[in-house]
């Protein structure tokens, strides 16, 4: 099972958005808001843009987003 690392909330929206189907719903300061319709309804998180987010944010980012994290660590 990889594991999470730190990464950029750069880097979390290019996954989350070219590999996993998210989209840019709004930015407000640092922080930049993505959404995703699925069969069960709207799927949203907040990813801050910082240059290293700590492994717990990314974890609540990730949870949020409904996105499993050895999924997540295979586009790392």
């Amino acid at each position: 099972m990889p594991k999470l690392r730190k990464v950029s909330g750069e880097k979390v929206v290019r996954i989350l958005c070219n590999k996993l189907g998210f989209a840019i719903s709004g930015r407000t300061g640092s922080h930049v808001r993505l959404s995703k319709k699925t069969p069960e309804g709207k799927v949203g998180t907040v990813v801050p843009m910082h240059k290293e987010l700590k492994i717990g944010t990314l974890k609540g980012v990730l949870k949020l987003a409904k996105v499993n994290e050895d999924e997540f660590s295979k586009y790392l």
